[in-house]
């Protein structure tokens, strides 16, 4: 039976939100937090993309599966989700990984995951799932691509990306026919294959899923009781289904949410250093490749309680100021000068400091005289007076970490290091 035009198959699904990945190419950024509780953007967390996506599409039932270092996700999570309401049947279910099963067995893969929680979701009464990488920035439409997962009569609908082709080996890439059902999946091919009538491109899997429950939890079983499994969506179940089953590529183009600034879809993996730290820079553009100004589809968070930001001071070489930035509530620009950087909540720059280029975390201090170029800075971190960062490459790399972009990550423990070697 076709769903009527009109219905919101989104009141019939629920988000399985996938969260329990290090992020081991953070580095230092992932030491005590998993990469979907990382910050991002001034004040949210990358979590916040996924779960903001499900609610704007109308999807009142999620679930978040954790497993490393998650207590700031769920103290997030907590925080800022807690306005979902059970009476209202809505659910935001925070599922870590629990030995649910046995006594044996954490989560051992993204299908398992969501195999051991199989009673929990069959509690919601739902139709559809929809699965969701926790640790992605963009805005998109998951009721349209329920609609079409619908009317295709797909045993799943998977989110893909247009990417040139040169770029494609870099991810599973679909092989699709005409009507865009997927006929083979490929692991960083060295050939990626193009899409039909589109010899420049190729469609890259974006790890969202949409399944009918049913078909998914009997999936799920089957795959449970596979000792040669490796209990994963990528590796396992989706090639079985396009193997033996109906897929069905979904174009992320077909459901980005764009406020009309945007000039083409935007979707960001911020999986290092480099790629986080252009993330978030690219905000502050005049024209930014994202818009998170647009209240039609606004990304939710934890709103903390905190007093506006602060300029201060007036006087040649000393004058608080900000350009081409983004800088968040509670913080204190004191005779300094931030230039095409971020800054998170509660930041303070003293005076004669200066941020060029930097992606500052919640609750930093930049002593005086302190100059930083092309810097990501951890929570909490007090940055020394007259530190220079981002000028010497061979003395950043001495103390501190240095992608191979050029990007400087400084955490405490660097600084607490260095100031115990330079007594």
């Amino acid at each position: 039976m076709q769903p009527k035009p009109n219905a919101r198959l989104s009141a019939q699904a629920m988000a399985f939100v996938l969260a329990g990945g290090r992020g081991s190419r953070l580095k230092e950024l992932t030491d005590r937090r998993a990469k979907p509780a990382v910050y991002f953007g001034g004040k949210t967390r990358i979590i916040d993309f996924a779960l903001s996506n499900a609610l704007n599409s109308g999807i009142r039932k999620m679930a978040i599966a954790t497993q490393y270092k998650a207590h700031s996700l769920i103290r997030h999570v907590q925080r800022g989700w807690g306005f979902l309401r059970a009476e209202r049947n809505e659910y935001m279910d925070i599922l870590p990984a629990s030995q649910r099963m046995d006594e044996i067995n954490w989560y051992r893969g993204t299908a398992d995951a969501v195999a051991q929680n199989i009673d929990i979701i069959d509690s919601y009464g739902i139709k559809y799932v929809v699965v969701l990488a926790g640790d992605h920035i963009y805005k998109m439409d998951y009721e349209i691509m329920l609609q079409q997962h619908a009317a295709t009569g797909a045993d799943v609908t998977i989110g893909c990306l247009t990417v040139p082709k040169a770029e494609a080996s870099a991810f599973g890439v679909m092989h699709v026919d005409a009507n865009m059902r997927i006929t083979s999946f490929l692991e960083k091919p060295k050939d990626p294959p193009t899409i039909p009538g589109d010899p420049a491109n190729s469609l890259a899997s974006m790890g969202i899923y949409v399944f009918d429950w049913v078909f998914l939890r009997d999936l799920l079983v089957r795959d449970m009781e596979d000792p040669n499994s490796q209990h994963d969506f990528g590796m396992d179940l989706i090639p079985a289904v396009v193997a033996g089953g109906k897929a069905m590529a979904h174009k992320f183009s077909d459901s980005c949410v764009t406020s009309g600034r945007e000039t083409e879809p935007y979707w960001r993996d911020v999986g290092t250093i480099d790629a986080f730290w252009q993330a978030n820079i690219d905000l502050t553009a005049f024209e930014p490749k994202l818009d998170i100004y647009d209240n039609a589809w606004p990304i939710w968070t934890y709103a903390e309680i905190v007093p506006p930001a602060r300029f201060i001071h007036n006087e040649a070489g000393r004058r608080g100021t900000a350009i081409s930035s983004l800088v968040s509530g509670d913080c204190i620009v004191s005779g300094s000068e931030v230039r095409n950087s971020l800054l998170f909540t509660g930041v303070r720059t003293h005076s004669f400091s200066s941020l060029d280029y930097s992606v500052v975390l919640p609750y930093v201090t930049v002593n005086r005289h302190a100059n930083l170029k092309n810097c990501v800075i951890d929570r909490g971190v007090v940055i020394p007076e007259g530190l220079m960062v981002g000028y010497d490459p061979q003395e950043d790399a001495k103390w501190f970490r240095r992608s191979e972009g050029g990007i400087v990550l400084i955490t405490q423990d660097m600084l607490d290091a260095r100031a115990a070697k330079l007594g």
